[in-house]
């Protein structure tokens, strides 16, 4: 298991907990990669690529349903409001 945080696969619960963890750590860590560092902003960008994820996905050519959610896209959402504008 990869303990960076875009090489971080979340499987289930207890890996989106740590998937958790090392966002935290990487907005302190590394406070430049973030385009949103506010919490308004974050919410702001989170909301707009939750509406946004499938696009990404079938852009991607991923086989993935935003509507129907697991954790990985939940954190895939997190990691994605990191840095949307």
């Amino acid at each position: 298991m990869n303990d960076t945080l875009n090489d971080f696969k979340v499987t289930d619960r207890q890996t989106f907990i740590k998937f958790l963890d090392l966002l935290r750590k990487d907005f302190l860590n590394n406070p430049e990669s973030w385009e949103n560092k506010t919490l308004p902003d974050f919410l702001e960008a989170l909301s707009a690529y939750t509406e946004d994820i499938q696009g990404y996905y079938d852009n991607m050519k991923l086989n993935a349903n935003a509507d129907k959610a697991d954790w990985s896209i939940f954190a895939d959402i997190l990691k994605g409001a990191k840095i949307y504008e």
